[in-house]
């Protein structure tokens, strides 16, 4: 009998995802993304209609904060593969994603925006290890334990399937990016200031011919937000106040710069801690020059990477996502590496603080459909590269 009664479970579950791909392959489909990013600011979660080509429309948005003791026991585990003991944070990590979930639907209020009308959400979880040389990435989360909690499917593992083809496994957002400036003049430029910064050229033409390159630049905000932490207490130097009162250290500059990687050529990304191990070279440097020097390494980084931009077409535009761009000092140090004007993604009517969690709703949407979450030139995949993992409500889970 247990046998029979596991078997119907499994051909309801087979049904009921057949059904969810159906139906996203007829008509859009009301996503939630959840995105930790590499920064631990908190979870950001964003309500989105899309077809998986297009944003159709978008709804409420908001980020949930880590409390100061829950980012630094996240903050212990980055740079590890997971442990046994990990369980009691996966399962808070996986809780809070869900309480970000239950209140945005209270944000949104209405028919047709609680969990009956909400069709999947998409997860992508708290990256801890990348290694994309040896074929791995770990981003940690509980998608079962969040689909029973919410009782909605849940698509995650976003990034599994790209490295094992060979791919960098990041950056995945460049074609939300694309998806988003389908109206802009190109050749276009997408930074996005996380923890780890990259771009995203996308340059002209229309639909798949349009072509589009991606790559990890090099540190965005961890190492300056570690250095502010260490040195002052505070969580992220604020509107850049602590660098602008700083001078940059020119020989340490140079140092650092000539690393390797930034004469690489992509495809290539960065884990979180690539390049932590040079906060101890800012020894003998106040709070306010480091502040300064890490600002001035993040800029001359993004500088570089105009090397490896298509020519002779470079960026008619250069937009800045993530949580960086707040930051007017480093903004100011960027437009100077670059030679051109930025401006913040608003400028263009995006929504900076809720675009990876957008995205990662987008992904979901096309994960379902078995369209590709990356190409070759995103992630350096040798072939565009389906992706994500599907999750559905257990039978035995309670209702919500």
């Amino acid at each position: 009998m247990a046998t029979s009664t596991t078997t119907t479970a499994a051909s309801a579950a087979d049904q009921r995802a057949d059904a969810l791909q159906a139906k996203a392959g007829r008509q859009p489909l009301t996503a939630i993304g959840l995105m930790s990013g590499t920064s631990l600011d908190g979870v950001d979660a964003a309500l989105l209609t899309t077809d998986g080509t297009r944003a159709t429309a978008s709804g409420p948005a908001l980020t949930l904060p880590y409390s100061p003791a829950f980012r630094a026991e996240l903050r212990a585990c980055l740079s590890q593969r997971p442990q046994p003991s990990w369980q009691a944070i996966i399962e808070a990590l996986t809780d809070r994603h869900a309480d970000a979930v239950e209140t945005l639907l209270a944000r949104a209020g209405g028919a047709g925006t609680g969990p009956a009308g909400i069709d999947v959400i998409g997860f992508h979880g708290q990256t801890v290890w990348h290694d994309p040389e040896h074929r791995e990435t770990i981003q940690i989360g509980d998608p079962q334990r969040l689909a029973d909690r919410l009782r909605l499917p849940v698509v995650a593992d976003f990034r599994t399937a790209d490295v094992q083809a060979g791919g960098q496994g990041a950056p995945l957002v460049p074609l939300y990016h694309q998806a988003l400036a389908t109206d802009l003049e190109k050749p276009l430029a997408v930074v996005n200031l996380g923890g780890v910064a990259n771009i995203t050229w996308i340059g002209p033409g229309i639909g798949p011919e349009q072509p589009i390159l991606a790559f990890d630049t090099g540190p965005g905000n961890a190492l300056i937000d570690d250095w502010v932490r260490a040195t002052t207490g505070a969580a992220f130097d604020a509107d850049g106040r602590l660098a602008q009162a700083g001078r940059a250290d020119r020989a340490r500059l140079d140092r650092w710069l000539a690393h390797p990687y930034f004469r690489q050529p992509p495809p290539k990304s960065l884990d979180r801690d690539a390049f932590s191990g040079i906060l101890a070279e800012l020894d003998g440097l106040g709070a306010a020059d480091g502040a300064a020097t890490l600002a001035a390494f993040t800029a001359a980084s993004i500088g570089r990477a105009r090397a490896f931009l298509p020519l002779p077409l470079p960026p008619r535009r250069w937009l800045l996502a993530g949580g960086g761009r707040h930051n007017g000092v480093l903004a100011a140090l960027i437009a100077d590496a670059v030679a051109a004007p930025v401006a913040p993604v608003e400028a263009v009517g995006w929504r900076g603080d809720a675009l990876e969690a957008e995205a990662f709703a987008f992904l979901a949407v096309r994960s379902l459909k078995g369209l590709p979450l990356s190409l070759p030139g995103t992630t350096g995949v040798p072939a565009p590269q389906p992706g994500g993992r599907l999750w559905l409500p257990s039978a035995t889970a309670p209702a919500a």
